[in-house]
């Protein structure tokens, strides 16, 4: 029987090609339980595979019918190939971190079998520090991105003696399970965010045309909001290939906690100056960076303190990083400026508004997707997702997630994506850029910890 699909999921279908790809990924590292290693972490693992249990999500393929008027629907994988689902690799000597980024870089590339449920996991042994990686990608048609961290923590647990815990497929377990956090809220969830917010259109147009107008005047007046219509022209902002290059690395989150505290900003302002300053280093060395600032989407959070959690909350803001500034202390004032002022828009504003006025400002990158090329308008230069993660250690049958490092999703006009992530006591910065367009991302890293240096001295740390 085939259920029908939503549009928004179906949107994610029609915009992929092979040159654009559109799943969302992830790589787990897990220390195995003291006295273990690595063979232990894939034992357990291998017990699951033979089990043969697979969650009712996971078993979703897409297809078209006459039934459903050739449009995408699901169709109920009943004999899963787990074999194909899910495989075993291992690292060449010496199994570095190089080696690993190289390793998922190639897995993130290629596309997922539309024949069969749009999901694969490839368990990763070889680590020449006793670990065990775990990499997952799924399409964006399939998973719907909504409360991924709190997914994750109902996959994994606080209690480092708790076994016989399911496998991260297995029912009873959430659908993106240790890797859908890499998904965050990024552009694939706001380029939806028209067709959800045209649903409310009737019931709030009084209060929509006064939002978008609003939205429209910032941006032609280059005031912080939803909307930027200006981007300077950079080596990011140019038409992407298929092939991936994924870089990530981990720091304290300690360190940005206080120089949030110290300057007065968020932990987000910390995020967004960092990936500031390592963008002027890196596009420098590339004798490319713009005169003028450059401008970042920046997914943010509308969900307050005791507030349901159920649903999207999700609103997005254009943010101005001030890469044409010499100081790591100048460059978090202008984010963090920016940044407030672009929240002040969404001040009283419902939700139907918000999710307007960001539909508006994603409009540029979401018609890019469909045709295949991004369009004259560039209203960022980069994508720059945080997603708060657990507050806790998390393990899965004794084995602790040590790192969670996400991949996403470039596109045409911005052929770099940055997403974050926190675990209990680090935040993992993943870049996944196209191949062709961008250079060895592994600069960028050094890059961003020079940054984070900057900014510990500027606040006077």
């Amino acid at each position: 029987m085939l259920t029908p699909m939503s549009p928004t999921d179906s949107m994610f279908l029609l915009a992929e090609s092979r040159e654009h790809p559109m799943h969302v990924g992830g790589l787990v590292l897990l220390e195995p339980p003291e006295g273990g290693d690595a063979r232990d972490v894939r034992a357990m693992l291998d017990d699951a595979l033979r089990r043969n249990w697979v969650s009712p999500q996971l078993r979703r393929r897409p297809r078209r019918a006459l039934t459903t008027l050739g449009q995408w629907g699901w169709e109920t994988e009943d004999d899963i190939d787990l074999a194909h689902h899910i495989q075993h690799v291992a690292l060449p000597h010496p199994g570095g971190p190089g080696e690993l980024m190289d390793l998922v870089s190639r897995l993130h590339a290629g596309l997922l079998d539309r024949s069969r449920p749009l999901w694969e996991m490839h368990l990763i042994e070889g680590l020449a520090d006793g670990r065990f990686a775990v990499y997952m990608k799924i399409h964006h048609a399939l998973a719907d991105g909504v409360s991924a961290m709190r997914m994750l923590r109902r996959a994994l647990s606080e209690d480092p003696e708790a076994r016989d815990m399911p496998a991260p497929w297995e029912p009873g377990t959430p659908r993106l399970a240790l890797a859908a956090v890499a998904s965050g809220a990024g552009a694939m969830d706001l380029a939806g965010a028209a067709l959800r917010a045209a649903r409310g259109v009737v019931d709030e147009v009084a209060g929509l045309v006064p939002a978008l107008a609003d939205t429209v005047d910032r941006a032609v007046h280059g005031r912080g909001g939803a909307l930027a219509l200006a981007a300077p022209s950079s080596p990011l902002n140019v038409p992407i290939g298929g092939a991936r290059r994924f870089a990530a690395r981990s720091w304290a989150l300690e360190r940005l906690r206080l120089v949030a505290k110290c300057a007065d900003a968020t932990i987000n302002d910390v995020v967004l100056a960092m990936c500031s300053g390592a963008l002027r280093s890196f596009l420098s060395g590339l004798d490319s960076l713009p005169v003028d600032p450059l401008l970042a989407m920046v997914p943010v959070s509308l969900r307050g303190a005791g507030t349901d959690g159920a649903g999207n909350k999700i609103g997005l803001l254009t943010c101005n990083l001030g890469t044409h500034l010499d100081d790591a202390g100048g460059r978090l004032d202008a984010v963090r400026s920016s940044m407030r002022e672009g929240k002040e828009t969404m001040v009283a504003r419902s939700a139907t508004q918000i999710r307007a006025m960001s539909a508006l400002g994603a409009a540029p990158l979401a018609i890019g997707m469909m045709l295949g090329r991004h369009t004259p308008i560039r209203p960022a230069n980069v994508m720059i997702s945080n997603v708060p993660g657990p507050r806790a250690p998390l393990y899965w049958n004794g084995a602790r997630m040590t790192a969670l490092y996400p991949l996403s999703i470039p596109v045409d006009g911005q052929a770099l994506n940055i997403t974050c992530t926190s675990t209990d006591t680090e935040i993992a910065f993943g870049l996944t850029g196209c191949r062709r367009s961008v250079p060895d991302l592994h600069p960028f890293l050094g890059h961003l910890d020079e940054e984070l240096g900057a900014l510990e001295q500027a606040v006077g740390l």
